[in-house]
């Protein structure tokens, strides 16, 4: 046996991780649960946003994604701009020395592979093609696991998201249109797979205090559109806003008690926006620090209305009915998966009184939509151990010919 096969085998982590988004860090625990239960000898570490948020929370090693530390600040003056150009360049070398120094990188799922909010293509998708070029001329398996992936307006950024998909020796999505939105961009997908978005791999905790009958659990978001939404972002904010304020007041007025839920620190500003338009002691906002804080969130309540896709993830893995506001594709892929099609609504373009009508109609088939859930869970976990198998053989591909990973092509 030579000393390659005895040591434990070194595995990096990647991803905007420890940044204040409770999905990628769900997504992130969900993997790490997989490498503990089945290769616990594993040496993990992470190349992420937030690293001193990451060690503290999962007790990993991590290094910080870009050399810059303004990265994703508007760079407005003659030195920060200059920083940032530096920057890019330090980054090649900073992501080839660590992605050398491992024997595979997971992106642990994320909507990595898409624009549907806003992003530059010198942000993320130049440091995820970085990763996976390295990858590439290193000789460590990149694998992207159950991500997400959406068309792409901008040239410079689809062709970052379609080199890095290309590059990566492992691909699996989180729903069909991600692959097929892979597919359109000129990349092979016929060996790639669809399972279950990662965080329904995550257990449910224990049900927390008893809340009040009735309660509706309302997630909220800064919303501004997507990429390709810049020159009208303001308006799709105001829209947004406006018609999630005028639903919430309605709930109010009709006696329920409302529970505000958030899905990253940015969306701060939306919650006291509407407690200040909404004065009610029936309106409160749940302080959330992890998926399982918001599943219990959710488990708590009668229904849930949300535009965070995570957010939808956790009212349907606690097999509580929900109501999507969407504002991407994988939103209503999502809703279809879970057999409740019918009660997706624009985030764009939110119309507060037909939003309460399908909210009517929602709790009207709570009963029904409960059992739906309860099979659609079972399958669901059925479908990501498969994932996590696929997983096993991208990271052992030593382990016999059943588990040989074919690079992506």
């Amino acid at each position: 046996m030579t000393s390659a096969a005895r040591r434990p085998p070194r595995i990096g982590v990647f991803g905007l991780l420890g940044s204040g988004n409770l999905g990628n860090d769900g997504s992130l625990q969900a993997v790490l649960g997989h490498l503990a239960a089945r290769h616990p000898d594993a040496a993990v570490d992470a190349l992420c946003g937030g690293p001193e948020a990451v060690t503290a929370r999962f007790g990993i090693p991590a290094t910080r994604l870009h050399w810059y530390r303004g990265e994703y600040r508007t760079a407005s003056r003659a030195g920060a701009v200059a920083a940032k150009g530096v920057g890019k360049l330090v980054d090649v070398f900073r992501t080839a020395a660590w992605v050398r120094r491992h024997d595979v990188v997971i992106v642990p799922g994320m909507g990595v592979l898409e624009a549907t909010l806003p992003l530059r293509p010198w942000g993320f998708p130049y440091a995820l093609f970085l990763l996976c070029a390295s990858g590439r001329l290193s000789g460590t398996r990149v694998a992207l696991v159950g991500v997400g992936a959406a068309p792409i307006g901008n040239r410079a950024t689809r062709a970052l998201v379609r080199w890095s998909a290309r590059l990566a020796v492992y691909r699996s999505y989180r729903d069909a249109p991600s692959r097929d939105a892979i597919r359109a961009m000129g990349v092979d997908t016929s060996r790639d797979r669809v399972h279950p978005d990662l965080a329904f791999s995550l257990p449910v905790p224990p049900d927390g205090p008893a809340a009040e009958p009735g309660r509706v659990c309302v997630g909220v978001m800064d919303f501004h559109g997507g990429d390709d939404d810049r020159d009208r972002a303001d308006e799709i904010h105001r829209r947004y806003l406006d018609g999630t304020i005028r639903f919430v007041r309605a709930l109010v007025a009709e006696g329920r008690p409302v529970r505000l839920l958030t899905g990253d620190r940015c969306d701060a500003p939306v919650v006291a926006a509407i407690l200040d338009a909404v004065d009610s002691p029936l309106l409160s906002a749940a302080e959330t620090a992890s998926l399982a804080d918001l599943m219990r969130e959710t488990a708590a309540a009668d229904s849930v209305v949300a535009v965070r896709y995570h957010n939808l993830i956790c009212a349907l893995r606690t097999g509580t009915p929900a109501l999507a506001l969407c504002y991407a594709a994988k939103s209503d892929a999502l809703m279809a998966q879970m057999g409740l099609a019918a009660y997706c609504h624009p985030a764009r373009e939110v119309d507060a009184d037909r939003l309460l009508e399908q909210f009517r109609s929602l709790e009207k088939e709570s009963a029904g939509l409960r059992r739906t859930l309860a099979a659609r869970n079972r399958d669901a976990a059925r479908r990501l151990e498969d994932q996590f198998d696929a997983l096993t053989a991208a990271l052992f591909p030593a382990a016999g010919p059943d588990h040989a990973l074919r690079e992506a092509p």
